[in-house]
């Protein structure tokens, strides 16, 4: 057993679970009662989510031993593998410091996995999943679900905070170390799993670590630990710079369009209701090839280019959207790249999509197929850790932006970086690219808007346009119970602001309650309109946000 004792906190650790933690300014317990001796806290953790126990449970030990009065180590010996937990304190910071390790002889290890079980019943889990959530452990929305960083738990901290207080769990990682989330089991949902993964590629992967997860506990509400969280990523990545170097204008939009028809008289619609400076605009169908082919080629159409040059002169700021990591593989760039095509960690088949009757499919392993098909859309993604992808790109978004005076643009799929069984290109995983490639475009004097909202591209976004809980274009059932909880507004607002996605028209029910849900988790009033008529003749939705805007 090992007892911690820092200014903040009482915890014991036996067997390498957190069985007790106390908050000694409230004495508050915030763990309940379990027998440690029944299952495992450390686990490896396989393809196709396959967990190994790493303990006592099959012939095993776990043993502690003590370093010194500020630090121990937990170690297990199993029929199936074995591992390290190292326990210590931060004196400074009052936190607890927990960093699990587990091998084994048997490759192909995705993660190490540490369990927190006995949560108390009435903890709410908050965390930055799909912009913040506040909600039961057992609620059906998130019980026994896998949340991978950074797309879709999009900052590496969990609060658990019940009506007075609470702790949090977070890990200050600064190298893009792939991690991941377990919201409960199939058995207990009061119990969350912190994931450690090794880079892909996987299959001669046996051991998984590197973390340190730091645990404290709060007095007040869940914006406590995360104002602490905030500063450490200010601290982390020197944005108090970026914040210098965000227009004056940032925090001028009131209303926001996506999807914006490339119609003048939409223009013209907004500008007698709402100082066109007040406006975001969305600008998807542009170029003079259809919407998600050929890219990455970008010029305008004769019709695009007037409603730029329209928009731009009543003062709105547009975005014109562009792809950030994708190509058809039609496309002249697609030879130069093809060797850097995202495969999946773990069936290695390539990333992206193609369009058959209006529903995504794979991306065709075909080498024939994947040429003779692009009246499917498809498209490939390309690793953005290649300079030269980023360099292409840059040199495309630059041209476009001079020849149309652009002050903003939009680039897709920014969000989709995963751990990948081609992880690391030139040192750099899919990950830092994207943030990499946002800094790129951002330093060619443009203000940038991406798809997604994340703790690692945010740092060189102006704007994000944002996703629903779990579905981006048509409410699940609960989505209501998911607003509330403007948690990524709260850790990343300051430098980048949130717009909705799609359905927001306010047409029927479904799409109010989504365009509520956004604004309750802190985007900018969002709606997507076909025509200037439903500028004219707004539905409440929209006249909402007009309303508001003016």
């Amino acid at each position: 057993m090992i007892h911690a004792e820092t200014p903040t906190l009482l915890a014991k650790i036996e067997k390498g679970f957190l069985t007790s933690l106390k908050s000694k300014a409230a004495r508050e317990e915030y763990l309940a009662g379990f027998d440690a001796r029944k299952l495992d806290a450390l686990q490896l953790v396989y393809a196709r989510g396959e967990t190994v126990d790493v303990g006592e449970q099959k012939f095993g030990k776990v043993e502690t031993r003590k370093i010194s009065d500020h630090r121990a180590e937990v170690i297990f010996q199993n029929w199936d593998g074995d591992g390290i937990i190292t326990v210590s304190l931060d004196a400074d910071s009052g936190d607890l410091l927990v960093e699990p390790s587990a091998f084994s002889s048997r490759p192909g290890v995705r993660a190490c996995r540490w369990r927190l079980k006995g949560l108390r019943r009435d903890l709410k889990l908050v965390a930055p999943f799909f912009q913040g959530i506040s909600l039961s452990l057992d609620d059906s929305l998130i019980r026994y679900s896998h949340w991978d960083w950074p797309h879709r738990w999009e900052a590496g901290l969990a609060i658990l905070q019940a009506s007075t207080g609470g702790f949090s769990v977070h890990t200050q990682d600064n190298r893009y170390r792939y991690k991941a989330l377990q919201t409960g089991s199939e058995a207990d949902p009061y119990m969350i799993g912190l994931d450690t993964e090794a880079y892909g590629p996987l299959d001669a992967n046996l051991a998984a670590g590197g973390l340190t997860w730091r645990i404290n506990v709060h007095q007040g509400d869940w914006k406590i630990p995360a104002e602490r969280y905030r500063k450490w990523l200010w601290e982390a990545y020197s944005l108090a710079g970026q914040e210098q170097r965000r227009e004056p204008w940032l925090h001028s939009p009131a209303m926001a369009i996506s999807w914006c028809p490339g119609d003048i008289d939409v223009l013209r619609s907004l500008a007698r209701r709402v100082d066109p400076g007040k406006v975001l605009l969305h600008f998807p169908n542009w170029r003079t090839d259809a919407y998600d082919e050929n890219y990455p080629t970008y010029i305008a159409s004769e019709n695009a280019a007037a409603f730029l040059a329209c928009a731009l002169d009543m003062g709105f700021h547009v975005m014109p959207h562009f792809n950030i990591v994708e190509t058809d593989p039609n496309h002249p760039v697609y030879a130069q790249v093809r060797d850097f095509q995202y495969r999946d960690l773990e069936t290695k088949k390539l990333y992206g999509w193609s369009w058959v009757n209006a529903r995504a499919i794979g991306v065709p392993e075909s080498n024939a197929s994947r040429l003779n098909h692009r009246r499917e859309k498809v498209m490939v993604k390309i690793h953005p850790g290649l300079a030269a992808w980023r360099s292409m790109l840059c040199s495309k978004i630059q041209e476009t932006a001079r020849k149309h005076a652009l002050r903003e643009v939009f680039v897709d799929v920014a969000l989709n970086t995963f751990n990948l069984h081609n992880c690391l290109v030139e040192n750099t995983t899919s990950t830092e690219g994207v943030n990499r490639l946002v800094h790129q475009i951002a330093g060619l004097g443009l203000s940038v808007g991406a798809e997604g909202l994340n703790e690692t591209f945010f740092q060189g976004l102006s704007f994000a346009q944002v996703h629903l809980f779990r579905n981006p274009r048509t409410a699940m059932e609960g989505l209501e119970r998911t607003g509330g909880c403007p948690l990524n507004n709260f850790l990343f607002g300051k430098l980048c602001r949130s717009f909705g996605y799609s359905g927001l028209g306010g047409r029927n029910a479904d799409e109010e309650l989504r365009a509520r849900v956004h604004e309750e988790n802190g985007a900018l009033p969002t709606i997507t309109i076909r025509s200037a008529g439903e500028i004219d003749n707004p539905t409440r939705a929209v006249k909402r946000a007009l309303d508001g805007a003016r």
